[in-house]
């Protein structure tokens, strides 16, 4: 039986190609025992139970499988989801478009919300949070996806205002007064790494040009009699995006970019 600190020694040198070795044995260690960072560090000469189980762990991650998926464990907007493979790993920047979606619902009086691509359900669930008036539809083709969004709805006790369906885009939806979505936006001849590549990839490749998905909602939008729309993009879809707004003459847009100053989303008011 090895101690805390002989352990994380040892899972850092297992974890030597990952980008933080030392920090990401310490979050698996950590999730693996239960505790949280203080007992950690206070206790490093305290006995593990089961370590070949941690081990394990480390082996998965160093296969390159997302943290997460190990864990079972994602944070978003400062809350702890559950996260499971074949679901899409939500990433910091999507708390950007829910600040723009949450934006875009008060300056309207908007109440009824649809999403499209709910992966793990976060963006749905967080409106729903930040904005008690509202209700939310959602959809995604991933049937797992929807069953994990459900549960982390009741998680979080908003599953009464908040509804997940295994359909395509809107199908079999009412208008709503809002869309947002976090489409597949990554074009099929891009190179990924490879703990990426472990994720859903009909939840990350949006087509040969990766904008396809995209330019489907915002049309989707307009048959809809123009229903605004909060949608996140790829860092180099600006210029397309935009090319494409003016073609079908919409005028109200706006983009907005991520903590990096990269591009990474819109907003259309209609």
């Amino acid at each position: 039986m090895s101690s805390v600190k002989e352990l994380l020694n040892i899972g850092a040198k297992m974890l030597c190609n990952v980008r933080n070795p030392k920090r990401e044995a310490f979050i698996l260690l950590r999730e693996w025992m239960g505790k949280d960072d203080s007992f950690l560090i206070a206790h490093d000469e305290v006995q593990v139970q089961n370590e070949d189980g941690f081990l394990e762990w480390v082996k998965r991650r160093a296969a390159h499988m997302p943290l997460e998926y190990i864990t079972k464990k994602v944070s978003f907007y400062s809350k702890e989801f559950e996260i499971e493979e074949g679901v899409l790993v939500p990433r910091p920047e999507t708390e950007i478009l829910v600040d723009k979606a949450a934006e875009l619902i008060k300056e309207l009086g908007a109440v009824n919300i649809a999403e499209i691509g709910i992966g793990s359900g976060v963006v749905s669930i967080m409106l729903a949070l930040l904005l008690p008036g509202i209700r939310v539809k959602g959809s995604d083709i991933n049937k797992k996806a929807v069953a994990l969004s459900c549960r982390n709805a009741k998680r979080f006790s908003v599953e009464n205002r908040v509804e997940f369906y295994p359909v395509s885009y809107l199908d079999g939806f009412d208008k709503p007064d809002i869309i947002v979505s976090n489409p597949p936006y990554i074009s099929i001849e891009e190179k990924l790494e490879k703990n990426v590549l472990n994720e859903p990839h009909d939840a990350l490749f949006g087509g040969i040009c990766g904008d396809e998905i995209l330019k489907n909602i915002v049309l989707l939008s307009l048959k809809l009699d123009g229903v605004p729309l909060a949608c996140e993009m790829g860092y180099d879809q600006k210029s397309s995006m935009e090319l494409f707004f003016r073609r079908l003459g919409i005028k109200n847009y706006s983009f907005y970019q991520d903590l990096s100053g990269l591009d990474r989303g819109f907003v259309v008011k209609g």
